[in-house]
């Protein structure tokens, strides 16, 4: 059997928005702000008991987190969790229309 070339396609950035999700720019924002959570649950060998410990956040929380259950989370609560594990959180927004967005995608993908 002959091995068949694949094609490489490209992604826009966001792999919520590459499989249609609706709300996809605050599903990666939340994904990006658990992925350093989960960060600093590492570097500093946190347990999610301990975790609550320093915070007063509930463990189940932390919990959620490390299993990337994030439906029941905001992006301010993402937020708090960061700044009470020590962290400042600088966000930058950059706003444009759907239609500018399309038209980006659609040349990535060609």
């Amino acid at each position: 059997m002959k091995d068949e070339p694949f094609e490489l396609v490209g992604g826009s950035g966001n792999v919520f928005t590459d499989f249609g999700h609706p709300n996809a720019a605050v599903e990666q924002l939340k994904a990006l702000l658990a992925a350093r959570i989960i960060g600093v649950l590492d570097d500093h060998a946190l347990t999610v008991r301990r975790a609550e410990d320093l915070t007063r956040i509930a463990a189940a929380d932390f919990s959620r987190i490390r299993k990337t259950k994030l439906d029941r989370f905001t992006i301010d609560r993402l937020m708090t969790i960061l700044s009470r594990l020590d962290q400042d959180v600088d966000v930058r927004v950059t706003v444009r229309s759907h239609h500018e967005g399309a038209e980006r995608l659609h040349l990535l993908t060609r």
